[in-house]
Formats: structure tokens, sequence, C-alpha cells
């Protein structure tokens, strides 16, 4: 599912059309716009998989931090299905030959989905880099070096995050795609961690043993005195 992530890719491309000043008033086929509109919703659905997925081992770390990376995921999915819903009102303008009166429309609803991206898309996955990524550098269940990749974007990305916010550079300025690679280093090197090698089993092992020792305790009967 960490994989299947990266399917968005593609949109960076798909979506040019859709950022044109008259796009709704163009002829042509809006198979673009769909196909993108699919593929986010695929990103989607897979990040909040993630989240669950990992959910049962990684609580073992920190049960508080676990619980917001599976938040964080089903807000950042929240996000994208919300800007996928603004980009297909457009394509719904343009199939309804709407015409020059909604062209200020049209540009909001662009506008609002590039907002939205901005923090589902890009600031986000900060989030979920620091709340996941202590908890696997924690845990070691994944070589550290990993989860160092991911501290090293997080600060990257905010940082470009807010110059694109504050109106400082444009949001497709090539800063903004470096600020990202780190991050996406990160995610897509643990998915391929974790389809070829999995967690390490002897820092799964100590997890439950650490954690199975606590629950324990909790059922020991106490000794009172007659």
């Amino acid at each position: 599912m960490y994989l299947l992530t990266f399917v968005s890719i593609p949109t960076l491309f798909l979506y040019v059309p859709i950022h044109a000043s008259s796009y709704i008033l163009g002829p042509g086929p809006d198979t673009n716009v769909m196909i993108g509109a699919i593929l986010e919703m695929i990103v989607g659905l897979t990040g909040i998989g993630t989240a669950v997925a990992l959910y049962s081992v990684i609580k073992r770390q920190g049960e508080g931090r676990a619980l917001g990376f599976v938040a964080s995921r089903t807000l950042e999915a929240a996000g994208i299905f919300m800007g996928v819903a603004f980009l297909l009102s457009v394509v719904s303008l343009r199939q309804a030959g709407a015409g020059t009166g909604a062209l200020p429309t049209a540009h909001a609803l662009v506008a609002l989905y590039d907002r939205i991206f901005l923090l589902s898309g890009s600031f986000i996955p900060a989030v979920n880099a620091v709340l996941l990524g202590s908890l696997l550098y924690q845990s070691r269940l994944v070589p550290r070096a990993l989860p160092v990749l991911g501290f090293i974007g997080v600060p990257l990305l905010i940082t470009a995050d807010a110059a694109v916010l504050f109106g400082v550079i444009g949001r497709t300025a090539a800063p903004v795609a470096l600020a990202a690679i780190p991050i996406a280093i990160w995610e897509f090197s643990l998915g391929v961690y974790l389809v070829v090698k999995g967690f390490r089993p002897s820092a799964v092992t100590a997890l439950y043993n650490r954690t199975g020792a606590v629950d324990n305790r909790s059922f020991v009967p106490v000794a009172t005195a007659p």
C-alpha cells in the first residue's frame, strides 16, 4: 500500500490542462482529469491502509503516536478526496457548457484544489513522517537510516509549504519539488523495505515481550493483610 501511494505522480501532467485559465471553454475530452481523480482516490484509500496495517505493531512502541498516525493519514485522505471533488466540479461546469460566466467559479475551484493539496498532499506527509518515523526509529523495526530520511525532509517540506502559502515562491517552483524529495524517498524506501524484508523479527519480538510483560503485571493478584 505504501508503494501504491505513488500512483498519483502522473497527475502532475494530467492536471496541467485544468489549470489553464480558459479550460471550461475549450473543446475536447476530460479523460486526463478523470484518470487523475481515480489515481488520487487510490492514494487516499491506500494512505489510510498503510496506517491501519501498521497500527497493531507500532502501537506497542507508543499508542498515542500510533493513533495520531492513523488520524493524520485519515485527514490526509479526506483532503485528497475533497480536492478531487473540486476538480470534478470544474469538469462538470465544462461539460454543462457553463460558458464565460462560470470562469470565476472554475478558477476558484482550481485554486481551492491547489490550496488543499498544499495541506493534505504536502504538509500532512511531514506530520506523518514525525509520527511514524519516531516510532520506527525508537523500536528499530526497520533500519534507522529510513526514518532519518523522513526527519531530514520534515523541515524542508514545511519551509517550502510556508513559502508557497505566503506567496514567496510559486507552487510549481523548483525548490518546492526539491524539498519533497527526502520525504518521498523515505516513504518509497519504507514500502520497498517492508515488501522485501518486512519488520526486523528481533525488534517485533522485543516489542511484544515488553508490552506483554506490562500486560501480565496488571493481572498479578495483590496480597492483602489479614
